[in-house]
């Protein structure tokens, strides 16, 4: 008997992605800031777009170490913007760079950007129990929310939108519909530690 999978995982990149990642719980800070800064980069562009671009993605900012990439400077931005292997968009590059230094505050505030982000959700995964792909929101209070407050701490490219992707992408949000086989065990183990 074949797996059912959500609708979208179409291709075997989307697949890999679904099957393996999407909406496993992570802890992971380097992991984290990875996907926020793909959630971003993704504005506008689809996702397999950015999956395609993702072993590029983290050879140009340093395996998302977010103190290197917090010291990019000019030279950086001219090297990245003419780097064919990322989405090469000034805005989208600056605000990874802007971003890691708000994520190195964040990690100093809260011990760990995982404490933070995760505060939102008490630690525990929400599990959504929907039926069809139409039943997944776009974006919620609670993703206006954690949008509204990134930003407030000088974060950029994080809608509400954009903020419920990364949700779903690191598993603080379990949006595998109830027939998908991932539903009850998104991908397996997660990421980091566990709270």
């Amino acid at each position: 008997m074949p797996h059912i999978r959500c609708p979208w995982a179409k291709s075997d990149l989307y697949c890999e992605y679904h099957d393996h990642e999407w909406g496993v719980p992570s802890h992971d800070d380097r992991h984290l800031f990875e996907m926020l800064t793909l959630e971003g980069a993704q504005a506008g562009l689809s996702w397999e777009t950015i999956l395609k671009k993702r072993e590029n993605y983290r050879k140009a900012f340093k395996q998302f170490d977010p103190k290197k990439v917090a010291k990019f400077g000019p030279a950086d931005v001219k090297r990245l913007m003419a780097d064919a292997g990322i989405v090469r968009n000034r805005l989208k590059i600056e605000s990874t760079i802007n971003n890691a230094g708000a994520f190195l505050r964040v990690q100093k505030e809260f011990g760990s950007f995982d404490n933070y982000i995760w505060g939102f959700v008490d630690g525990r995964q929400i599990v959504n129990k929907l039926k069809t792909i139409k039943d997944a929101p776009a974006e919620t209070e609670l993703s206006r929310a954690i949008s509204k407050d990134l930003k407030q701490r000088g974060f950029r490219f994080v809608g509400p939108t954009v903020i419920y992707a990364f949700m779903q992408a690191v598993g603080m949000v379990n949006d595998h519909l109830v027939a998908c086989f991932c539903y009850a065990n998104p991908g397996g183990t997660a990421r980091g530690k566990k709270p």
